[in-house]
Formats: C-alpha cells, structure tokens, sequence
C-alpha cells in the first residue's frame, strides 16, 4: 500500500491507494475529517478499505488537512474547516432549537470551499481523472463542506458521502441542489448522536431526496462515529462504482 503526504491547492493532503507505478485511479475519493480531529484521523479507514477486495488497484484516496488549526483551544493536533461555537450547539440540541441553525452560513466556508475545489481541480488534471469519477465525502464538519462543495459542482460527481453531518447554508443547498437530480448519495448517521441530532442529518436527506438525489440513507443505534456495518457499507458502494453494481464507471 502506498501513503505519502504532499500540499495540493495550499491543503497538506495524505494520499492513499494500492496503484501500481504511473497507474490512474478508476475512482479518486476526498474524504474531510470532522472538527477538532488531526488530518490523518480519516487515514485508517481508507487504508482498511483499501484491503476490502477488487479496491487496491482502482481507488485512491486522498484526506485533506483542514487549514485552521485549534491549538489556541487547546486541541493542539486539531483542525477545523470553520470554527464552531460548541456551547452554541449544545444549547439548541438540548432546547430542541436545533433546526434554527440550519440556515447558517461559516464565515469560513467559502475559503474552505475555495480550497477544496482547488484540490479537486488540480488533482483531476494531474490525474486525468474526471469530475464523474470523483467520490467526495467526509465526517461531520467534513461531510458538510464535501456536501457543499458537490452542490457547488457544475456536474454530479461518482457519489457523495455524508458520514454523520447535518444541514447547513438551507437556502443556498436548496437552489443549488436542483441542479444534481440524480446524484448518488451514501449518508449515515446514529441515532444517539449526542453532538448532531439525527433529526438534523434528516433534513438534510429531505432536502437532497426532493431535489432528486438518490439518498440511501444508514441509521444505526450509536453516536457521533462511524461504524463497522457503515464502513462496509461503504466499500460496497465503491465497488459498485467501479463496476460492481448498478452505475459502473
């Protein structure tokens, strides 16, 4: 398995896959860590995919670094895509005000967006590898900026993957997401998500399912996490990607 580590669009990105020297991926997948999390917390679970069969010679990961750093709270490996107001989340999920949050929009959301599309941008013309063979995805805070960056697309990518996240900028997804009917879209979530409400990852599949996206969406009894039955989930759904299943690339 090959692993290396270089700066793509100004992100520090790790990069993972099982190529053989000079080989082009079949399917390349961003996926964004959550907030508060290193920028390798992602790497072993695409390494662990990579093992899964007919994986190795056709994908290739890459998990971007966050460009904010919280060592000034604390976190000094963590990084961030926006700074969050935790005691401002906290309050709405136990008031039941959650839902009031969903029209927000980070002030740092648009460089974030910015950075990623220049990630995406740069490695599909180094690669050769189209927009609609890139998988885009994340957890939490990760998932949310992978969702806005695929409605911010001009075309589907291969698949969105929505790990635990929640509905965010409603106004600008809602427009936007009417412009990716078909879009196929893999979105977990627990339902004792003690950070993010589950009700909170239902509107966002609400909001894609009404736009025409094709939603399939795991609910599984746990929290804020990513578990095996959704990992495998996962590596299914890329092996349908390439090949495996409906939708072949």
């Amino acid at each position: 398995m090959n692993l290396s580590t270089e700066t793509i669009s100004g992100l520090t990105c790790h990069i993972a896959d099982g190529l053989a020297p000079r080989a082009a991926p079949r399917i390349v997948v961003v996926l964004c860590h959550g907030y508060g999390a290193p920028g390798t917390d992602l790497v072993p679970l695409g390494q662990m995919l990579l093992r899964q069969p007919k994986m190795a010679g056709s994908v290739q990961f890459l998990f971007p670094e966050a460009p904010l750093s919280l060592e000034d709270i604390g976190l000094y490996d963590g990084r961030a895509w926006w700074n969050l107001d935790m005691r401002r989340l906290q309050m709405a999920a136990a008031l039941g005000t959650f839902r009031e949050l969903s029209r927000d929009v980070p002030d740092e959301l648009p460089a974030a967006r910015q950075k990623l599309m220049g990630l995406i941008e740069e490695w599909s013309k180094r690669t050769g590898t189209p927009i609609n063979r890139f998988v885009l995805g994340g957890f939490s805070q990760g998932s949310m900026l992978a969702t806005d960056v695929t409605l911010q697309l001009d075309e589907n990518p291969a698949g969105l993957v929505i790990l635990s996240g929640s509905l965010i900028n409603e106004d600008v997804w809602r427009d936007r997401a009417t412009h990716h009917k078909t879009l196929r879209v893999l979105q977990s979530h627990g339902t004792q998500d003690p950070v993010l409400p589950i009700n909170s990852a239902g509107w966002l599949r609400d909001l894609l399912n009404h736009a025409g996206a094709d939603v399939e969406f795991l609910q599984f009894s746990g929290g804020h996490e990513i578990p095996h039955a959704v990992l495998d989930r996962f590596g299914t759904f890329l092996r349908e990607l390439i090949g495996d299943g409906r939708n072949p690339i």
